[in-house]
């Protein structure tokens, strides 16, 4: 029996125990299956839209169950931007963002395509001591990237603040499996004419692993955009602070100024919200493909 009668293009319809929706039979399996989904994007959504809904109250309202704001505000915000140092904090985790993904895409590039395309003695050692340090937890780098950083003179500096992200062994490795999947017969073709082996990587090589280089381009700017230990460590300087550590400043030993968290995390979040709609086919398509060639 049909649910909806008499209508020119019902959306949804129930017809022998299943459901039409937007005319495509779906299952009762499928049906559940769907209403988990949904169920939890609505779960996971729900801290953002309290943050979002946090970032309009006043502080005598931050401890209230409601959800939305009784009296909203953008008093918030006019702090944020004009007394606090967030406008400083914002260009320097993007300073920091920008400069570590573009080093990490020319020189994880560089070593994935020697490691794929070339035949040298100790090859081998290197790819695997490069796959070691992958599993090295951070914080056991912690201390011997600050005592390089006190000797060479890098506290308080954005250098001393990017130089551990400038490479990872995780791009080279990702380069590397991409390559190896260059045909080589294009390679030497280039070569016979006249391209050196810098342009052959640069001309033929690299245009043939774009989703590789977009998946890592965006992990690695968004890795560098949250980073919150190795900033904190390394910089004393309030002018200095990227965004994590900038927005950990509003929680003092006695009073945290939770209206103030809230509001800078969601314009913090706002970059990484634009970069992923805008660039979600490539990240989809990079843990795919990484997950292949693994």
């Amino acid at each position: 029996m049909n649910a909806v009668r008499d209508s020119p293009s019902p959306i949804v319809v129930i017809r022998n125990g299943g459901l039409d929706l937007f005319g495509r039979r779906l299952a009762p399996g499928a049906i559940v299956a769907w209403t988990a989904l949904f169920l939890g994007g609505v779960v996971m959504v729900m801290p953002f839209v309290y943050m979002l809904a946090t970032s309009f109250k006043y502080n005598n309202e931050i401890y209230e169950l409601s959800l939305l704001p009784r009296e909203p505000t953008l008093d918030n915000y006019r702090r944020l931007f004009e007394k606090s140092g967030f406008p400083r904090w914002f260009l320097n985790s993007l300073l920091v963002g920008a400069s570590t993904t573009t080093s990490v895409l020319l020189f994880d590039s560089l070593v994935g395509y020697t490691l794929a395309k070339f035949r040298f003695r100790g090859r081998s050692i290197v790819f695997v001591a490069i796959l070691s340090t992958l599993m090295i937890p951070t914080e056991m780098l912690v201390l011997p990237w600050y005592s390089m950083a006190r000797t060479f003179g890098w506290l308080d500096t954005y250098w001393g603040i990017a130089f551990p992200g400038l490479m990872t062994g995780f791009g080279a490795f990702l380069m590397k499996q991409f390559f190896e999947g260059v045909p080589d017969d294009l390679l030497d073709a280039a070569r016979l004419d006249g391209l050196n082996e810098f342009q052959v990587w640069w001309q033929v090589a690299l245009p043939l692993v774009t989703p590789a280089l977009s998946a890592l381009a965006i992990f690695t700017f968004l890795g560098n955009w949250t980073a919150f230990l190795w900033p904190l460590i390394v910089t004393t300087d309030r002018a200095l602070y990227t965004l994590p550590v900038g927005l950990a400043s509003f929680s003092g030993e006695f009073q945290t100024e939770w209206e103030m968290v809230m509001t800078g995390a969601s314009v913090a979040t706002l970059p990484t919200l634009a970069v992923f709609i805008l660039l979600q086919k490539y990240i989809i398509r990079g843990i795919m493909l990484a997950g292949l060639k693994a």
